[in-house]
């Protein structure tokens, strides 16, 4: 990693950029805290990430890096907290893992009590911002591969967890044992997101969660540092993309013109040429009049090239 500020590109409600923060919080690290809408456009990172739709989005220089696993990744190499990257050896840990990052990550919200979620929205961003994020949120489901679950069924899938997640923790302080690592964060945020949202009701019932999540929230966010949208515009700008890869991976598309988007659910794609295609991600330069060359990272896994 260089010497450069490592951004954080992020909004306070996000469920996934507090899956970071708390990352930034064991490792006690400093990072650039850049605030963004919940919502697109977004003309403080669009810029930056080609439109890529997901938040958070983490910068270092000129080097853009989209999707929590990848950003984790990043994280891991600057922090050398090599238990951060997303490689999960306890089998039961990786289990519960997945489940928080799929069908338990829709539950939070949609498990919610409608009233309570609609007041959370109401308070946070007015009756106008509640109206766009609601249009926002329909709208990414559009052609999406996955559906979230709904009402009861809803709420009995996160409870399911709850207990699920009780039961490995009762003999453990943390999902891979003794030491916090990349499981955990991924099964914290989606719980923290159904507390924020008023879903967590039954939280109560399951003391060894709420012991865990007591630790996790003890964590903090490191040393966050709140900095502007032009502050990381200004260090991409005079910065140049880092190395390559030594081995930069083999693809047909390489050198041409393609667009990369998730696989699941907000498919919007970046557009850019392809320069590396390792086994673990894919990197486009995109051309700025204002920043110059951007290199954009993406995790393969669970994105598709077109």
């Amino acid at each position: 990693m260089s010497d450069n500020t490592f951004f954080l590109h992020h909004y306070e409600a996000s469920p996934y950029a507090e899956k970071i923060r708390a990352m930034f919080g064991l490792a006690r690290q400093a990072w650039g805290s850049v605030l963004t809408s919940p919502y697109p456009p977004r003309p403080d990172v669009d810029p930056l990430a080609g439109g890529y739709r997901r938040i958070p989005v983490a910068q270092v220089g000129a080097d853009v890096f989209c999707d929590t696993a990848l950003i984790a990744t990043e994280v891991a190499a600057l922090t050398g907290r090599a238990e951060l990257a997303p490689t999960i050896a306890d089998p039961g840990a990786q289990a519960l893992a997945g489940r928080a990052e799929g069908d338990v990550f829709f539950a939070a919200i949609t498990s919610a009590p409608p009233l309570k979620l609609l007041g959370k929205l109401l308070s946070s961003a007015g009756p106008l911002g509640t109206l766009r994020f609601i249009r926002d949120r329909t709208g990414m489901m559009k052609g999406a591969s996955t559906q979230p679950p709904r009402g009861a069924e809803a709420g009995r899938l996160f409870d399911a967890y709850l207990a699920d997640l009780d039961v490995h923790l009762a003999d453990r302080d943390w999902l891979g044992g003794d030491q916090p690592g990349y499981a955990d964060f991924c099964a914290y945020h989606p719980i923290w997101l159904a507390q924020s949202v008023g879903g967590a009701g039954t939280l109560g019932r399951y003391a060894a969660v709420g012991t865990w999540l007591d630790r996790m929230a003890s964590l903090g966010h490191g040393e966050r540092r709140e900095m502007t949208p032009e502050q990381a515009f200004a260090e991409a700008a005079e910065s140049n993309p880092r190395a390559l890869p030594d081995d930069p991976g083999a693809h047909e598309a390489m050198g041409s013109e393609v667009t990369i988007a998730p696989d699941d659910y907000a498919r919007i794609g970046v557009t850019g040429t392809l320069v590396a295609a390792t086994g673990e991600r894919y990197i486009l330069a995109r051309e700025s009049e204002r920043l110059g060359t951007l290199h954009v990272h993406f995790p393969r896994e669970g994105y598709e090239l077109g």
